[in-house]
């Protein structure tokens, strides 16, 4: 039996991946799509590329048809409007997989200290799942809200959390250097994000406060047991998509880059998303292109003390519509590679 999905703000890049996936997905049947700046739109005029998959019309958004329509609902909405929306659709009974970041803080005051507003459902922010299936897997299959966490947050974490679970690595000392293409910005047209200021560029920005920062404090402060406080700086490639993350760490104790590579060998055995790299060889953006990985390398520098882990992923995949897409199979129950299971689209 197919599944019933909706997609809320179909029109942003991330909508037009969720799109893409579950049009080719065997389980499951978009039956809603909805749009404010592109309702009545069919969604083939704003993305050719899937002209003869989505015959889908944009709607504008109404909680309560959506609801109707669909089982399950992404919300591809911008911060601090989908937890507007997310409110009746669970009243409904439906269930949510949602990108935005309303819902990835367990304290919804950490959400209104970086965010700058008020949030409108603070009681759903401590039953809301973090939407990363390696460590919330079992938590995953029976949520009615899953948080899908940022881009940037999902390749440090998938880098840093085996190293500090193992107590391997002082949570004192994480530096996170990251590097995100273009799309991360989303559909949005301002003048930092044109060809013209990108192309042939590479900037830093929001140094030392970054909305993704306490993000990624959450989650490593919950598997050290203790407050962790990271130093993390993006920056903009002058590419489309794809994140690279350089995370430079303390030992607590002398290792070697063989002993690393088999603590990540151990973590991840049988991770369907995450590739390993031997010694030696470094991740890089063109190879998840399109796909759902996330490449993971690590060397330990004896000369230091310091191990440096270097993660990359598609931002728009794993980062995003892929990571979606892999919490909703684990909700709805199929095979969690469901729809996912592609190489990337560079060779």
């Amino acid at each position: 039996m197919q599944r019933r999905v909706a997609i809320v703000g179909a029109s942003g890049y991330t909508g037009a991946e969720l799109i893409r996936l579950l049009t080719g997905h065997p389980g499951v049947t978009v039956t809603a799509v909805t749009s404010e700046r592109a309702a009545g739109q069919p969604v083939e005029a704003l993305f050719p590329s899937l002209a003869g998959h989505a015959p889908q019309v944009l709607q504008p958004l109404d909680p309560g048809a959506v609801a109707a329509a669909a089982e399950i609902v992404f919300l591809a909405l911008p911060h601090q409007t989908a937890m507007a929306a997310a409110v009746p659709i669970l009243e409904a009974g439906r269930r949510i997989v949602d990108l935005s970041a309303d819902f990835r803080f367990r304290d919804a005051r950490v959400y209104e200290a970086w965010y700058r507003t008020r949030h409108l459902a603070p009681a759903l922010c401590s039953e809301a799942v973090y939407g990363l299936p390696e460590f919330h897997r079992e938590a995953l299959k029976t949520a009615r809200l899953s948080a899908v966490p940022g881009c940037y947050p999902t390749g440090a974490l998938l880098g840093l959390l085996p190293l500090l679970r193992e107590g391997l690595i002082d949570p004192e000392q994480i530096v996170i250097t990251a590097a995100s293409g273009v799309s991360g910005a989303g559909r949005t047209v301002e003048i930092e994000y044109v060809f013209g200021e990108v192309n042939e560029n590479f900037k830093a920005y929001g140094v030392a406060e970054h909305r993704h920062t306490p993000e990624i404090e959450q989650e490593l402060s919950r598997v050290a047991g203790r407050e962790v406080r990271v130093t993390f700086t993006p920056h903009l490639a002058p590419m489309t998509r794809g994140i690279l993350s350089t995370c430079t760490v303390r030992l607590t104790t002398p290792a070697e880059t063989a002993d690393l590579l088999a603590l990540y060998r151990d973590a991840y055995k049988g991770e369907p998303f995450i590739r390993l790299l031997p010694e030696g060889r470094f991740p890089e953006t063109k190879a998840v292109w399109g796909s759902n990985y996330c490449d993971i390398a690590a060397k330990v520098d004896p000369r230091t003390g310091r191990a440096i882990v270097v993660s990359a992923i598609d931002n728009l995949m794993k980062g995003a519509s892929g990571q979606a897409v892999q919490c909703m199979n684990l909700m709805l129950g199929f095979e969690e590679t469901t729809g996912l299971r592609t190489p990337a689209l560079w060779p």
